[in-house]
């Protein structure tokens, strides 16, 4: 039960403590409660919310008859990251029916298969260039890798060039939506609403004969989406989806750039990840290239927490928050709990080895819990993880190098990821001359 530290302390504002804490907010909140708390009352933004973890935590989270999305992220964020009028911020039926298309789109295994090949193509490019010569961060790597493999996937036309421009001002729209506080967050913006206008313009082209994507492609069935009184969503909504099916992927450069320092760290894993993509001749689908994407997404989630809004009172291990208030998930708190795994504070991609249906395990929630079909759940899981994992493999190739320089983290920094983006460059060479 939560103790009564924790009731006296709820009094106070916890906003500037997340924008100053980040990563490390939870772990600062759950001080206030009783060791094996399930939740822990705060406030946020001048409104009651209660912090919640665990199984218990995500249970909750994601019931309907307790929460709603609507109102409940912050504008200056849910604008900029997914966009106006985007499925993020519907509930009950009106969710769901835009959500099948979604699951249409990326999580039939049809989809993930379609798109597999892409990356085994982008990731060998990647890896050439590597070996050639070229030195770069797996970061920057992972953007165009993904970005191109996503836009190809999703029926987008243009050149190689073009599509990693694009990507480019994805990535950046992922990197400064979490800093209103920063130039970046008005570099965001601008991003946003060129995206925003180029997406819609493509929308245009088809319904107007002028682009024609296969059906079953992101840009096909956005373009000819229909809401639940049959109407074709505004062109400008149907292309914050199409964006919505693809950007996710490129944000999973930030795991990428993850993997590349964890590898640098475990040259046993480089080594059998290594051995394993040869024997297999594919950089795509290894079962210890995915158990090691697995345990990066653990451990080093997109985001620390996700809020709802509270519909009726919500009670859950003895605290309580009123409807109208604010119930946070602690995603991170959730992926590392004492009480949810085996020594969570363990880097240890074995304990995925074997593991296929990892919805089923209840306190993994890097890309949300519950339901894809029903629920909040990403359904871009499964090409985020076949996408992770094609980059820890290539990552393995004993014909780069992961450098150590700029692995440093800044936790506070929302979303993060390693400060240099994590240098690769061709095994064998060394410095080269800082005036070439």
């Amino acid at each position: 039960m939560a103790s009564t530290t924790a009731s006296r302390n709820v009094l106070r504002d916890d906003t500037i403590g997340l924008l100053t804490r980040g990563y490390g907010f939870g772990a600062h909140i759950w001080r206030r409660a009783d060791a094996g708390a399930r939740s822990v009352p705060m406030r946020l933004l001048g409104n009651r919310a209660l912090l919640v973890r665990g199984a218990e935590g995500v249970a909750a989270f994601y019931d309907e008859r307790l929460v709603r999305r609507h109102g409940a992220m912050p504008a200056v964020v849910r604008l900029t990251l997914f966009g106006p009028g985007s499925v993020h911020g519907l509930d009950g039926d009106d969710h769901r029916h835009r959500k099948a298309t979604f699951v249409d789109v990326a999580y039939e295994d049809a989809q993930v298969e379609r798109l597999s090949p892409l990356f085994d193509r982008e990731w060998r490019a990647e890896l050439a260039a590597w070996i050639a010569g070229g030195e770069r961060s797996a970061y920057r790597a992972a953007v165009g890798a993904y970005g191109r493999a996503s836009m190809r996937w999703a029926g987008l036309p243009g050149t190689d060039e073009a599509r990693t421009r694009w990507a480019a001002r994805l990535a950046q729209i992922v990197d400064g939506f979490g800093v209103p506080y920063s130039p970046e967050y008005l570099l965001a913006v601008r991003n946003r609403l060129w995206s925003d206008r180029h997406a819609r313009r493509l929308v245009e082209a088809v319904r107007s004969g002028r682009l024609d994507p296969a059906a079953g492609t992101a840009l096909y069935e956005w373009a000819w989406h229909r809401d639940r009184q049959g109407a074709l969503l505004s062109s400008r909504t149907a292309g914050v989806e199409l964006q919505n099916s693809f950007r996710p992927m490129i944000a999973v450069a930030r795991f990428a750039a993850f993997a590349a320092a964890a590898l640098h760290d475990r040259p046993d894993w480089r080594t059998r990840i290594a051995d394993e993509t040869a024997a297999r001749g594919s950089l795509v689908g290894g079962p210890l290239a995915t158990a090691f994407a697995q345990e990066i997404r653990r451990t080093a989630p997109f985001v620390p927490m996700l809020p709802a809004r509270a519909v009726q009172d919500v009670e859950i291990d003895g605290a309580r928050v009123p409807a109208g208030g604010r119930l946070v998930l602690d995603i991170l708190g959730t992926d590392t709990d004492d009480r949810s795994w085996e020594r969570p504070d363990v880097f240890d991609p074995e304990r995925f080895v074997g593991v296929d249906d990892y919805e089923a395990l209840p306190a993994f929630v890097p890309h949300g819990g519950a339901s894809v079909t029903g629920g909040h759940r990403c359904p871009g899981e499964k090409l985020a993880i076949a996408g992770l994992a094609a980059a820890v493999a290539a990552l393995s190739d004993p014909r780069v190098t992961v450098l150590a320089t700029g692995l440093g983290v800044d936790r506070r920094r929302m979303p993060t990821k390693p400060r240099s983006g994590v240098r690769v460059r061709r095994s064998g060479t060394g410095a080269r001359c800082p005036f070439h």
